[in-house]
């Protein structure tokens, strides 16, 4: 069974994890939140976000995450990867 069968968003409005605007405050802020307290009670939430890191772009919230959110995530990884690389050589 795909991971995506099981995830609680299926059940909900899809247009809740694409939030319009990323601003700092008003609506976008409370639908985003509203995504990722669905996404916090998701069994699949772990999976989503690792598929999400590593399809990127990909717009929208998933596994728990903003679009923003995971370029930083991305970002970190890369920069301890080169880090793990320097230390080794």
């Amino acid at each position: 069974m795909d991971w995506r069968e099981l995830a609680s968003c299926r059940e909900g409005d899809p247009d809740l994890f694409f939030p319009i605007g990323s601003g700092s405050s008003g609506p976008s802020l409370i639908q985003i939140d509203e995504a990722k307290a669905v996404c916090q009670r998701c069994p699949v939430m772990d999976k989503c976000l690792n598929w999400a890191i590593g399809a990127e772009p990909v717009e929208g919230i998933w596994g728990g995450t903003t679009e923003s959110e995971r370029r930083a995530i991305r970002r970190r990884s890369a920069r301890r990867a080169r880090t793990t690389v320097g230390a080794g050589a």
